[in-house]
């Protein structure tokens, strides 16, 4: 029997993978309406020997988004998936399935260099996806590079930046958004959030990037507001009716975690801090330096206290713990807030570690790509980083 595309679940958010370590990767899609997650994945493209997993139920509390973790994955081979969703209420009714694929760590044994991109800021500023340009062609630059992993580090969405149809350039011409309900307003709601997610997925070069670079995500402030701490007063703000930035916070944060392929943390499902080994050559430390932080001072504690805190004590132990035991050749530290830069917010009060010294000039961080060798009679070769702004 042939069914109409109408009749069947869809993906209109395409396909993800994320948090790839040794034997385990993260698969996440959504579908349109309640439906089970379905997984096949093998290490061919013909889908030959192929491994068959069933996923969880996409229901109404997760915005019909899924993941699922995939296991006893095999080394240093590109991974093919498939993702189809058979709906709930019609079991008869599947979807037309949507594909992806990533790249397994290397074993010890295996020399190979590791590529790894980062960026951060997508939709930001009120630059929006601009047809006419071309979309969001970041993302078709970085994928094209085939990296084995990409670091988004941050301002994943901007939920406080909405977007204008069109904006006047300094040229004369003119550039011209796309803007859904959601961009049209600040994010308060679980839903807003979620439909800012859902505009950067309208772009093809990004749900074609998703679909072939597995990445490590990390949150930072317009996820939620601009310079946002749990404290923080929005009284004065209009363009918010709700006031308690603890609560848009948390409805962001269960935004951020549906829309994301993160693995579950099984003590702490909120948590987004991780650290992600992607073989013997490179550990990530992904931090989250909004979830734990105290408010935006004048940063001259002369303590570590809550009020002075960015990570959080746990965080912060952890962190300590897992630099000293990593044996990869490569640590790469994660964060959404800049270490020496100088962030201000507000007169006298600064956003990140660093505040304003008289004497002292402080330069903003730069793009490059680097090609690096590993130690001398180390057991791999190089990480090449492609770095973006």
């Amino acid at each position: 029997i042939l069914q109409s595309d109408a009749n069947r679940p869809a993906m209109p958010q395409g396909v993800a993978s994320g948090d790839v370590t040794e034997g385990r990767a993260v698969v996440w899609s959504r579908s349109d309406r309640p439906a089970r997650m379905l997984v096949e994945y093998s290490t061919t493209e013909k889908f030959e020997n192929a491994w068959r997993r069933t996923g969880p139920a996409a229901l109404e509390s997760t915005d019909f988004t899924a993941r699922i973790v995939l296991t006893d994955l095999p080394a240093n081979q590109r991974i093919f998936y498939r993702v189809t969703f058979q709906d709930l209420a019609d079991l008869r009714s599947m979807s037309v399935p949507i594909g992806g694929s990533f790249q397994t760590p290397p074993p010890a044994s295996a020399r190979r260099d590791v590529t790894l991109a980062w960026s951060a800021d997508t939709v930001g500023q009120g630059w929006g996806i601009n047809p006419s340009w071309g979309g969001l062609r970041l993302y078709d630059t970085m994928r094209r590079v085939q990296p084995d992993i990409f670091v988004h580090c941050g301002d994943t969405i901007y939920a406080d930046g909405v977007l204008q149809e069109q904006v006047k350039l300094d040229d004369g011409s003119t550039w011209t958004n796309i803007v859904t309900e959601a961009k049209s307003k600040v994010a308060q709601t679980a839903d807003d959030y979620r439909g800012n997610y859902k505009y950067n997925l309208l772009d093809d070069h990004m749900r074609r990037f998703n679909a072939e670079v597995p990445q490590v995500v990390i949150w930072d402030d317009h996820e939620v507001r601009d310079n946002w701490y749990e404290t923080r007063d929005l009284t004065a703000d209009e363009r918010y009716r709700v006031k308690s930035m603890a609560l848009l916070s948390a409805r962001a944060r269960q935004a951020f975690l549906e829309f994301n392929p993160i693995a579950p943390n099984a003590d702490d499902p909120q948590r987004i801090y991780r650290t992600v080994s992607y073989g013997p050559l490179l550990d990530i430390f992904a931090l989250d330096l909004r979830s734990y932080r105290g408010g935006n001072s004048d940063n001259r504690q002369p303590t570590l206290t809550p009020e002075s805190s960015q990570f959080g004590s746990t965080q912060l132990a952890a962190l300590k713990a897992r630099l000293a035991s990593s044996r990869a050749v490569w640590k790469v530290i994660a964060t959404d807030l800049p270490l020496a830069l100088v962030v201000g917010d507000g007169p006298g009060r600064f956003e990140a570690f660093a505040r304003e010294v008289p004497g002292f000039t402080f330069h903003p961080c730069f793009s490059r790509v680097m090609r690096t060798p590993a130690r001398p009679n180390d057991r791999s070769g190089h990480v090449q980083v492609a770095l973006t702004e």
